[in-house]
């Protein structure tokens, strides 16, 4: 059945197209986009990959820094005017300038899991920095007056990575660095290196500080942002009146997972080498546990402040097989600490909240605001240049590709096998669900060529065509199991359509093809995917040719690169509408009992006193209503036994609902900024004091709605 859903939602997405992506607010995205047009935001900001985020703001200005590793173009910065919408702006290079064959995939020499990570943006002097490291380079520097670049290239060398940066009111420039043991050191002002002499412990190990740093001076106070993962991850924050120290350190946020457990890890067997792309290797996935938090909590990212004097942390967080993602989480200031969270809940953050800077009129209406996803993701290759969102797997061969005629040329060089393969576009994959089509012409491909549509991960996967001697086999390939599948077939469009359907929140994807463009047939397994820790990378379109009998072969030619995402329209409150509240933990229905405290009662009744309708209040704020009349509301602290029911809506409380997708939600209250649950274990009724999600969502405070048909 499952296959199925996936093969009719493949077969009807593509008439709805996927091509502009600014919008009026009055407009329907066609891309993920965190903005619900409303004056409210839904997190994760991108439904894709954006690691280790650094965030700056210049004026009325936000710029956010990300790392690329072994792809390029890279060091992508992105641009937004309110923190939620943004747009892909500039890369600092077009490729790596370093000569050895790792950065070009030459003779099996390759930079995955490298390359470029964990920058730092800052503007200072009239100009823009961007400090990152490249393994075996050390750090380096990207100047320039316009945040668009043309960008110069700064090799600065020495051994510091994962580092903040600060511009002091002295304009001398310092670097943290270090995991533990934190370090300081001052870097010469024109970037040519770091002053090795000026070296400083300023935080001894310890301390329970760990690494990504990033540093600022505020009101002349010097703090640290920093990331521990031991034994699971948390953001704190450092603090001195002295550069130099000594510094004091809180925990600023920990366990926000938003409902979202550990990823399944590749693994490799104890005492095997792994070489990337060698096939045959014994590749595993690691255990799931849903109730672990691990390391994929929000964590690692940059503070900054609105021109209004609002702060926000853009802190990253593990998505499964899609890698880190970004979300966007309000800050309170607690006795001069830059807290996570909001006033009464600190620590924690929703999920759902409101823009930064957007200010209801009297009426409580909300100006429209312009809504964007970062990319473009479809691809005619039409024009001149490809897009923004494409990338290439390590540093590419410019004379074996081309665009030509409105299609993508690429020429098969020599490599046994796709992790191999150089001149790889690739392109970040995008969830929660996403289904990718693109034609490819087989004219040019000659003996020993391989070329289609695969997922740059480890390990990887795709599904193209291989000629031998004169003889196209449609061939599908799985690396976690070494597994391959033929298919015979004729083309007499001289094309075939390559599909990959991936549900991304569930881990998994499976690829399909056509030979008419209208009927597509599955090829493979529903494939499981994974995080890894060995490119440091989630899953990755890419686009692909070589040639697997050691000599140039033919080429490929590829058009009409589709993404639709069946999920990026959200309309998931159920305005309107008469449901059931199903508890995760219990499976059990809400019950608004006339006796007073608010409880679960048994599964399958669906009494008058479950059902349930919300009043909208605007802006994602709700009042929840029993179908007789009376409204939910709290009294007290919201301790078990304080959520009650009124016949006055003026006492009812006002919910902000958090949308987990799929019907999936829960309630914050804006009065506490806690969470209304019941506990799965003790008995007690409901109360409002829960925190927030456990990674499982069975902690009792996320919800389940199922509509339900009025009664007379």
């Amino acid at each position: 059945m499952r296959r199925l859903i996936f093969i009719l939602l493949s077969s009807i997405l593509p008439v709805y197209g996927l091509q502009a992506q600014n919008t009026g607010a009055d407009a329907p995205p066609v891309s993920w986009t965190a903005d619900n047009g409303n004056g409210t935001f839904t997190n994760p900001l991108f439904y894709d990959e954006f690691s280790d985020p650094d965030i700056l703001r210049v004026g009325d200005d936000y710029y956010l820094a990300g790392t690329t590793m072994h792809t390029v173009p890279g060091l992508v910065i992105l641009h937004s005017k309110d923190l939620v919408n943004w747009e892909n702006i500039s890369y600092c290079f077009d490729r790596f300038d370093f000569t050895e064959d790792r950065f070009s995939l030459k003779n099996h020499e390759e930079i995955y899991g490298q390359g470029v990570w964990a920058p730092c943006i800052r503007y200072a002097n009239g100009q823009f920095y961007v400090f990152t490291n490249v393994n075996g380079k050390g750090l380096q520097c990207y100047t320039s007056k316009d945040i668009r670049g043309p960008w110069v290239h700064h090799n600065m060398q020495g051994n510091i990575y994962d580092l903040g940066v600060l511009f002091d009111d002295d304009g001398k420039v310092y670097a943290v660095h270090g995991y533990g043991e934190v370090k300081c050191t001052e870097l010469k002002p024109d970037m040519s290196g770091p002053k090795e002499e000026t070296e400083r412990v300023i935080i001894p190990e310890g301390n329970g500080v760990g690494e990504g740093h990033h540093f600022y001076k505020i009101n002349g106070m010097y703090y640290l942002i920093s990331t521990d993962y031991r034994p699971n991850g948390r953001t704190l924050c450092s603090r001195s009146k002295n550069i130099w120290g000594p510094y004091e350190t809180r925990v600023i946020t920990a366990d926000e997972t938003y409902g979202y457990h550990a990823a399944s890890l590749t693994q490799v067997p104890r005492g095997e080498k792994y070489r990337i792309g060698h096939d045959g290797t014994k590749f595993g996935l690691g255990p799931v546990d849903k109730d672990a938090t691990a390391c994929t909590n929000a964590h690692q990212g940059g503070i900054v402040s609105t021109p209004d004097g609002q702060w926000w942390a853009l802190f990253m967080q593990d998505f499964h097989s899609i890698g880190r993602t970004v979300c966007l989480m309000p800050m309170t200031w607690v006795d001069g600490w830059p807290m996570v969270g909001l006033e009464g809940n600190l620590g924690r953050a929703p999920r759902t909240w409101f823009k930064p800077g957007v200010q209801p009129d009297a009426n409580g209406a909300v100006a429209s605001q312009p809504m964007r996803a970062p990319y473009n993701r479809s691809e005619s290759f039409d024009g001149k240049v490809l897009g923004r969102v494409w990338q290439w797997n390590h540093n590419p061969d410019d004379k074996m590709w081309s665009l030509k005629g409105g299609r993508l040329r690429l020429n098969a060089m020599p490599a046994e096998q796709l992790m191999w393969a150089r001149n790889t576009l690739t392109q970040r994959v995008i969830g929660p669900q996403s289904i990718t089509t693109v034609e490819l012409y087989t004219k040019g491909m000659k003996d020993g060529d391989v070329c289609g549509l695969g997922n740059i991960n480890v390990p990887c996967s795709w599904i193209g065509l291989v000629k031998n001697t004169n003889q196209l086999t449609l061939r599908c390939f799985e690396q976690l199991t070494n597994d391959t599948m033929d298919v015979a077939v004729e083309l007499p469009m001289g094309k075939v359509w390559l599909r990959c359907i991936g549900d991304y929140d569930k881990d998994q994807a499976q690829y399909a093809y056509s030979t008419d463009g209208v009927t597509f047939k599955t090829l493979g397994r529903m494939m499981p995917l994974s995080y890894q820790l060995i490119s440091f990378q989630g899953s990755r379109h890419a686009l692909f040719a070589f040639n697997v009998k050691g000599k140039n072969g033919g080429y490929a030619e590829f058009d009409n690169f589709t993404v639709d995402e069946p999920k990026a329209v959200r309309n998931n409150i159920p305005y309107g509408k008469t449901f059931r509240i199903i508890n995760l933990a219990t499976n059990r229905p809400m019950e608004a009992t006339t006796h007073g405290p608010v409880y679960d009662t048994t599964p399958g009744n669906d009494g008058l006193r479950t059902r349930f309708k919300i009043v909208d209040k605007g802006h994602g704020q709700v009042l929840l209503q029993c179908a007789d009349g009376r409204y939910v509301c709290a009294t007290g602290l919201g301790l078990p036994g304080d959520v009650l029911t009124t016949t006055d809506a003026s006492k009812a409380e006002v919910f902000l609902w958090q949308d987990y997708l799929d019907h999936e939600f829960m309630l914050m209250s804006m009065r506490t900024h806690l969470y209304i649950g019941k506990s799965p274990t003790t008995g007690s009724p409901y109360s409002m004091d829960f925190k927030g999600a456990d990674p499982a969502r069975k902690n009792g405070a996320v919800f389940r709605w199922e509509e339900l048909v009025p009664q007379p």
